[in-house]
């Protein structure tokens, strides 16, 4: 068994790729895949990207160009955005941002979901993306062993508030490290009910929007989470209380944090002591 680990700078962050190969795979079979999986997270950045003035998004935006006239994954991942829309209540609204529709809290979930499908191979174990916090991955680094991830503490950021098993992925949101970043699209204003919201499930770009949702809504977005099928949230209050829905897949509460490795910008970690998923 052995590890690639590459970080990708990409979509205003870093990007984390940890691939779990058989002891007997060449690196030469597993590089073309990471190779593959960075393409892909750059050419989400250079469509979607509302920083850069010629991206097809920000052209859209000022009226440039139809939607029609875009790339075709625009149709798709707005699309998207409108089934997120309708399934968080409305709570997610990319049309609501100021400066006209803004995918971002979709794009990033979903373009380390497409990075991550690139990874599968016979010859990989498991994998891991890790875009700034939002966490897609399958398998393990071994054996039947599943990926755990930790959830950090918005109280007490060097700390980890639980650990979780996830599905497939997990998307965290809150506001203690990047400040008034959520968008209200009920009230107009920047807001957060919640110090942070964790939503898993089976898709990043989903579990994103959803997790963006529920920080915004509060107690409220658990509801409409648990509706969804697949899919369930964790929040953490101001106060450092934990809510979540009956099957959030929490493994363990009051984790250490590790002694070493990062963390995503909006609070998923996957270096956990003793865990079987890789140190960041």
């Amino acid at each position: 068994m052995h590890l690639v680990h590459h970080l990708e700078e990409v979509m205003g962050t870093v990007v984390t790729i940890d691939v779990y190969a058989h002891a007997a795979a060449p690196s030469v079979e597993i590089t073309p895949l990471v190779d593959r999986a960075c393409l892909l997270l750059h050419q989400a950045d250079d469509v979607f990207s509302t920083w850069k003035p010629d991206s097809p998004m920000s052209r859209l935006r000022r009226g440039e160009i139809t939607c029609a006239q875009a790339p075709p994954e625009v149709a798709e991942v707005l699309e998207l955005c409108a089934t997120a829309r309708d399934l968080s209540g409305g709570w997610f609204d990319p049309w609501a941002l100021p400066g006209g529709v803004d995918p971002t809290g979709f794009v990033k979930g979903w373009a380390a979901q497409r990075a991550l499908d690139v990874l599968v191979s016979p010859l990989v174990t498991g994998a891991i993306v890790n875009a700034a916090g939002d966490i897609a991955g399958f398998g393990g680094p071994g054996g039947s062993r599943p990926f755990r991830f930790g959830i950090v503490d918005p109280t007490a950021p060097g700390d980890l508030i639980c650990v979780v098993e996830p599905p497939a992925a997990l998307a965290t949101s809150g506001t203690y490290e990047r400040g008034a970043h959520l968008f209200d699209p009920r009230s107009g204003r920047p807001m957060a009910r919640v110090a942070s919201a964790s939503v898993t499930g089976p898709d990043l770009g989903l579990a994103d929007a959803l997790a963006t949702a529920v920080a915004v809504a509060g107690g409220d977005g658990l509801g409409v989470v648990e509706a969804v099928d697949g899919f369930e949230a964790m929040t953490v209050d101001f106060d450092g209380s934990m809510h979540w829905t009956p099957g959030f897949p929490m493994a363990a509460i009051g984790e250490a944090a590790p002694s070493a490795g990062g963390q995503g910008h909006d609070g998923s970690r996957s270096a956990l002591p003793g865990s079987p998923g890789p140190n960041r």
